[in-house]
């Protein structure tokens, strides 16, 4: 490698270095959080091993029963069964119950457990439950994947979850129509703002600029929480509402789809603009005015002319904004009702809430696949796109 190569490679380095610590690794850990199962072989371990070498037909030997409630047992005492609980419980409710239920009556349990189990519980009968642990001892599982496509597995192997737990596959057409609608939005408004700017004289383009950039300079929460109190009954939307005559009774906007998009645009109206901005300020004059002295009238002239030429900006900003919006958290949270909530809120949850990891980064995982899917179609199909994403 020549000298100049090196010299390279060394500049380079650091960046690369930073972009594995902090977006590589990280990426590559909410991958195998998606797939890992390591509960049940941890806490568990040699009951794991022994079912992992059980054929899974029928019942498992009786060695094996005795030794789960031996580890379940010392698990209890030892105060780490709790992980075994919670990934078990997830997949079958009740589950809990029953191997807690275990754990407290396993000193007094005559052999064959084959037979005091069941009359423990008449669960421990079923060749399925012995199957659903031999699932969980593997080490991995596509079980949190399934759950956030509202699927699951069952005892003729993939199904439909009921309809009464199928709320994934929803929630993410939700996710993705707020993110069209708000990118649309973006895009209608940005327009116009960015052609006034483009064709401003320069001070004032300098002063609308800055306008522009204000809302970069205030937090997100501040931003939102601001609309929360302009759009609530008693803010000055209605107030001025009331005052003109134009309603009765104060209007219900808050915790409401409407909120949402009007706080949203807000927020993400600038990654719209700048682009557009950028790509208006290179386009020369001198093309529309040759395409006025060829006779076109102005909306020709805005149409074969000026439009395609400003599509590399409208697709950079459009697909930024898309981008940040099909993962917003705080403001659907802070501003949207319960039908108004998209993924990014459900894996708060379950990151915060139940501690279920694995369905967290299942939906992190399926939210980026999708979102990156999306904009690769967007890019084959739509004119320009391709060109405004590789310019961005």
């Amino acid at each position: 490698m020549s000298r100049r190569n090196l010299l390279a490679a060394a500049l380079i380095a650091p960046l690369a270095l930073l972009v594995a610590l902090s977006f590589l690794a990280p990426l590559g850990a909410t991958l195998w959080r998606a797939v890992e199962d390591g509960a049940v072989s941890t806490t568990l371990p040699r009951t794991a091993a022994m079912l992992r070498a059980w054929d899974g037909e029928g019942m498992p030997p009786e060695e094996v029963r005795a030794e789960l409630l031996r580890e379940l047992r010392a698990a209890q005492e030892n105060q780490s069964i709790g992980p075994v609980l919670a990934r078990l419980n997830f997949e079958e409710t009740g589950l809990r119950t029953m191997l807690l239920q275990a754990a407290r009556a396993a000193p007094r349990l005559a052999e064959p457990l084959s037979r005091s189990l069941p009359e423990l519980d008449p669960r421990w009968g079923d060749p399925a439950l012995w199957r659903l642990l031999k699932r969980s001892a593997t080490g991995w599982t596509p079980l949190y994947l399934l759950r956030s496509l509202d699927l699951r597995i069952g005892a003729e192997g993939v199904e439909r979850a009921p309809p009464g737990e199928a709320v994934f596959v929803r929630l993410f057409a939700r996710s993705f129509e707020i993110s069209l609608v708000v990118t649309l939005l973006c895009a209608l408004v940005a327009y116009p703002v960015a052609y006034g700017l483009a064709t401003m004289p320069p001070a004032w383009a300098t002063a609308g600029i800055v306008l522009v950039l204000v809302p970069f300079w205030t937090s997100i929460l501040v931003r939102t929480a601001a609309w929360f109190i302009i759009l609530q009954r008693e803010g000055p939307v209605n107030a001025a509402l009331l005052a003109l005559g134009l309603v009765d009774q104060p209007l219900t906007m808050i915790f409401t789809r409407f909120a949402v998009y009007v706080a949203m645009v807000h927020v993400l109206l600038p990654f719209a603009i700048l682009p557009l901005y950028g790509v208006m300020k290179r386009i020369p004059p001198e093309y529309m005015r040759a395409a006025a002295s060829l006779g076109a009238p102005p909306w020709r002239r805005f149409l074969r002319v000026y439009l395609p030429l400003t599509m590399p900006g409208v697709a950079a900003g459009s697909v930024m904004v898309f981008m940040l919006a099909v993962g917003f958290y705080i403001t659907p949270a802070l501003v949207g009702g319960s039908g108004d909530q998209m993924v990014s809120y459900f894996i708060a949850f379950f990151t915060n809430t139940t501690i279920n990891w694995g369905m967290a980064a299942a939906l992190a995982t399926l939210l980026m696949a999708m979102t990156g899917a999306f904009v690769a179609l967007a890019r084959a199909f739509v004119p320009g796109l391709g060109a405004g994403v590789a310019r961005s």
